[in-house]
């Protein structure tokens, strides 16, 4: 396949991306019929139970995102992928076999749906994390690009088909549709010949602590926090429109499953079409105007929606819905991609899906109670005033510029020179650095140095300090406490970043002339007996 770097649909040109893009969809149609089968059988028992499908899809990313980010990284993410689609196979078979038996109750279709979130919280920080190894990094914005145009022509085909099929056939069938539709996914990655690769792994580094590593180094990266905080202002009022159409194409426009599904469809058209013109909105708004105006035509597509009783116009309302989706999605999800080292991203992309899909799974059921309490028309417009604040806030809190930014890992630290070696759980670690800077530079020096503090918090450190010598102003140490030599060791053989290197590198030139840090290593006196010598 012949294509310009530069174009939106480059990263098909790779054959294992693109064929994963082409089962993706075929999933993802599955998925979106599901959906339109779920909610539409729940429509006549009330607002709450129609959210709730929204909750129970999305709640349990809040609860297994982090868990399945320390698979994605500590393992086979090939492997992970695979156990996660064999598992939503067999979920999706047993809700087929309910549904043709007329034994699906609420409960046992909502708990089901629970299991098949379960199912996506497991795959999606691994697939997420693997994007980096299907296209080259200057693209992984046109392939979060791609990967929303996926999820929206599914939505542009799934919905309505769904809603024609439980229409005419019942949904028993739409539930056996994607539970094939699981088989496409995990035979091209039987297929895949993925390299062997290893992360930087703590030797006995339990679960907890991998969890741990990834929340450090989430909340010592500013940029990564950045993009958090702008799913975070926009997910609330945005998780709106998708909790509350079913109740929109019911109540407010009085259309059946197969209207409903064709709302839906127009949403996904709006995203496709919206994908050719993305990249020229993106060079002439950036990426944060790109949000800006996402939430603002999404904004005022709820305002519509809110106002309207006629069809058509709710049909023109939500065509550039699917573009502000996408424009918004895409935005976001390579933000986060660009700013994670391979060690951590997919412990960094399961906290970002956390925000993402928590935001919706939270707000779903507060939707479908606002609209009990106070009717739809309310809750529309309140969706529409978050969505207004959202596009309002990116003046105050932009999303990071990316220029400098290279997460490609650099293993510039030298072999400690111990004279014993500790064991794996040995520790804590007491690293000291002393530099001697001229007292002209001392203001520059600790300023660069909290790059550098930040650096060793991301990929490690407990503690840190600088501090002056008083009885010699030239002398600077700095301190900092590592939970074990493993996990010492792990920032010595890949956890550290060009970035790093380079934010080390500026403080460096501040140093007097002919003068190199001095690196010193201790370990706690009180734990026990350590082998003190080479013949010990």
């Amino acid at each position: 396949m012949r294509l310009s770097h530069d174009s939106a649909w480059a990263p098909l040109a790779a054959r294992v991306f693109r064929a994963l893009w082409i089962a993706q969809l075929v999933s993802n149609t599955g998925t979106w019929m599901q959906t339109v089968g779920a909610q539409w059988l729940l429509v006549g028992h009330g607002a709450a139970l129609v959210t709730l499908v929204q909750t129970a899809s999305s709640l349990p990313v809040v609860l297994l995102a982090l868990p399945s980010g320390v698979l994605a990284d500590r393992y086979d993410r090939r492997g992970v992928l695979l156990v996660a689609q064999f598992a939503m196979l067999a979920v999706s078979t047993a809700l087929t076999v309910l549904a043709f038996q007329g034994a699906l109750t609420p409960g046992a279709l909502l708990g089901l749906t629970f299991l098949l979130g379960c199912g996506t919280a497991l795959m999606g920080p691994a697939w997420q994390a693997i994007q980096p190894e299907l296209v080259e990094r200057v693209q992984l914005g046109q392939a979060a690009a791609l990967g929303a145009v996926n999820m929206n022509l599914a939505r542009a085909v799934g919905p309505a088909l769904g809603g024609a099929v439980v229409a005419a056939a019942g949904a028993g069938w739409v539930f056996a549709f994607n539970a094939l539709s699981y088989l496409g996914i995990a035979s091209v990655l039987l297929l895949w010949r993925r390299p062997a690769t290893r992360q930087p792994v703590a030797r006995g580094e339990g679960l907890l602590a991998a969890v741990q590593a990834g929340r450090r180094y989430v909340w010592h990266a500013p940029g990564v926090r950045r993009v958090l905080l702008r799913t975070a202002l926009f997910i609330p009022g945005g998780a709106a429109l998708w909790s509350l159409l079913p109740l929109v194409a019911s109540r407010s426009l009085g259309l059946g499953s197969g209207g409903y599904g064709l709302l839906l469809g127009v949403v996904g058209v709006g995203a496709v079409g919206g994908a050719f013109a993305l990249p020229v909105i993106r060079r002439k708004l950036g990426a944060n105007g790109t949000l800006a105006a996402g939430a603002a035509v999404f904004a005022v597509t709820l305002a519509v929606l809110a106002l309207t009783r006629t069809p058509w116009l709710a049909v023109a309302a939500l065509l550039p819905a699917g573009l502000a989706w996408i424009g918004v999605l895409s935005t976001l999800n390579a933000a986060v991609q660009q700013r994670l080292p391979g060690w951590v991203r997919g412990r960094g992309l399961a906290i970002y899906l956390v925000v993402f899909q928590g935001g919706q799974a939270l707000t779903a059921p507060l939707w479908g109670a606002l609209v009990d309490g106070v009717g739809l028309t309310p809750a529309l417009l309140t969706g529409a005033g978050l969505l207004v604040g959202s596009a309002l806030s990116v003046r105050w809190w932009p999303l990071h510029h990316t220029d400098g930014v290279d997460p490609s890992p650099s293993a510039h630290w030298p072999v400690p020179p111990l004279v014993f070696e500790p064991g794996p759980r040995d520790g804590p670690v007491l690293v000291s650095v002393t530099y001697r800077v001229a007292p002209a530079d001392r203001a520059a020096f600790t300023d660069r140095m909290r790059h550098v503090a930040r650096s060793r918090r991301r990929t490690g450190a407990v503690t840190w300090g600088l501090f002056q010598d008083g009885g010699d102003p030239e002398r600077f140490i700095e301190n900092y406490l590592v939970a074990s030599w493993s996990e010492h060791l792990a920032q010595h053989r890949g956890r550290l970043t060009a970035n790093d290197r380079r934010f080390e590198e500026e403080a460096r030139k501040l140093l007097v002339e002919g003068t190199s840090p001095e690196v010193t290593h201790a370990f706690d006196a009180a734990a026990g007996p350590m082998v003190h010598g080479p013949g010990a």
